[in-house]
């Protein structure tokens, strides 16, 4: 993957998230987005690499929680509040529920 692939992924991360941050449930969310056939293998592997992303930051937030004497639900909030695009996506359009309803 060159550079120019990674910015790419990386801008159609944050179309994706920007585009939520308005409505997540809009059935557009991924539409014309270019590249993202080539880039992610379609709606489903964007979906991969932002619950990647989530997992990431919760599990870097839960070591940081663990030392702060946080529990694991106010860590899962914190981190919510902090994106709440990103979880909002998730929640909505997360791979294990999305199948059907990307199947367009």
């Amino acid at each position: 993957m060159s550079w120019d692939d990674v910015h790419a992924r990386t801008a159609i991360v944050h179309t994706v998230l920007d585009r939520a941050a308005v409505d997540p449930d809009r059935p557009d969310l991924f539409d014309d987005l270019p590249g993202l056939e080539r880039l992610f293998g379609g709606p489903e592997g964007l979906l991969l690499a932002l619950e990647y992303r989530w997992h990431n930051h919760l599990a870097a937030r839960s070591e940081l929680g663990l030392l702060l004497g946080m529990s694991e639900v106010e860590v899962y909030l914190q981190l919510t509040a902090e994106q709440p695009a990103l979880r909002a996506v998730l929640d909505r359009w997360g791979v294990r529920s999305a199948t059907p309803a990307l199947a367009r």
